[in-house]
């Protein structure tokens, strides 16, 4: 395992595998200047680098439902039909949770990924608990249910239909334009407010969006998808996250004004977060595309952390402090009053859910 950046790949994110932090040996690649660039890549003479690709592997879990205590988070309940994600995202606050699974959090984490076709079943399992309670599931929080590997697999498609099935409520968070293929089943769970569609855009340059999310949806793409799953009666919002100082944070109320012109009503925002591994990957990305701005950069982010790289603490680590964490909020919540944002803070029903298994007997004041 690779544990110094090299040039980077075309169509990833991280330049480099760093370490496993949990592991007890390391390997560290030397040139010792006996051997040849090509003899050192393993290929001969002439021939061009393999690319790196993506390895799909089975998870069996034994549950789907992941629950969370977190005051920073608005929700409790999220399902996470892959992990690892394809998309690529060099500043990904999930690439750590790789190291769990005895990987690196770098380029495994968008290469070695991890499908969960039980999960429908598991969903089932848990909704037909007579114990279980609806509240809000928000699929997608760790990594993207719509990345490319869900075009094969459907587990997101599938999931969908659960919840349509038990009348369960539910978030989604992508920023894929894939989520554009689901629209039948999302627009029924809208119509019976059990659906709200965040579609994450980070930034409207084009460049900056490929270098920095080298596999997801371009901007305009995703623009697209809020309008077409507007018009179908959906409920979406626009995530700016996360905001990089002297990077994307100069496009927030473009970007919050392209989703309103399409149709968006909501909007969300978090500063940059480089836990673990993130930091070396996210520095290294930084020396690669953007030397000059490299360390102004990094000196901001850690004038919001309090002098560190990352700070963890409940109530701070989405948003940052400081002068700089304080005119970000002032200027997301200005552009959010103007654009007349967030206006619309009505729930998403859980009076609806029923159990088909307990012979799918609705109440006479159900809407059908």
């Amino acid at each position: 395992m690779a544990a110094n950046p090299t040039a980077p790949e075309k169509g990833r994110g991280a330049t480099f595998n760093p370490g496993n932090r949990f592991a007890h040996a390391a390997r560290e690649v030397f040139d010792d200047g006996w051997a040849s660039e090509r003899e050192r890549d393993g290929r001969p003479d002439g021939e061009a680098p393999t690319p790196l690709k993506t390895v799909v592997t089975i998870q069996q879990a034994r549950t789907i439902i992941s629950h969370n205590n977190s005051p920073d988070i608005g929700f409790s309940q999220s399902i996470n039909p892959y992990q690892g994600c394809e998309h690529g995202c060099i500043y990904c606050y999930a690439r750590p949770s790789h190291a769990y699974l005895d990987l690196s959090p770098g380029l495994d984490f968008e290469s070695k990924l991890f499908a969960k076709p039980d999960a429908p079943a598991l969903l089932r399992k848990e909704f037909d608990n007579p114990r279980y309670r609806p509240e809000v599931i928000v699929v997608g929080a760790n990594t993207d249910p719509y990345q490319p590997i869900e075009r094969e697999w459907k587990i997101t498609r599938s999931l969908l239909g659960v919840f349509l099935e038990y009348r369960h409520p539910l978030g989604l968070i992508t920023k894929s334009a894939l989520v554009e293929r689901d629209i039948d089943l999302l627009a029924e769970l809208a119509h019976h407010n059990l659906v709200r569609v965040m579609v994450s855009i980070t930034t409207l340059d084009k460049v900056l969006a490929r270098r920095m999310e080298p596999r997801a949806a371009a901007p305009q793409r995703r623009l697209e998808a809020v309008k077409k799953l507007t018009e179908a009666g959906i409920r979406v919002g626009v995530m700016t996250a996360p905001m990089i100082p002297k990077l994307n944070d100069g496009d927030m109320e473009a970007i919050l004004e392209a989703a309103v012109a399409r149709g968006a009503t909501m909007a969300g925002y978090t500063f940059i977060r480089l836990p673990y591994e993130i930091k070396d990957l996210f520095k290294a990305w930084l020396a690669e595309h953007y030397p000059q701005r490299a360390e102004p950069i990094m000196s901001v982010i850690r004038q919001m952390r309090g002098g560190k790289d990352y700070d963890s603490t409940f109530g701070e680590r989405m948003h940052g402090t400081g002068s700089y964490a304080e005119l970000l909020e002032q200027r997301f919540t200005i552009a959010c009053r103007r654009l007349k944002l967030n206006q619309d803070r009505s729930p998403l029903e859980t009076g609806l859910f029923r159990r088909p298994s307990d012979g799918g007997q609705m109440s006479l004041f159900e809407p059908a």
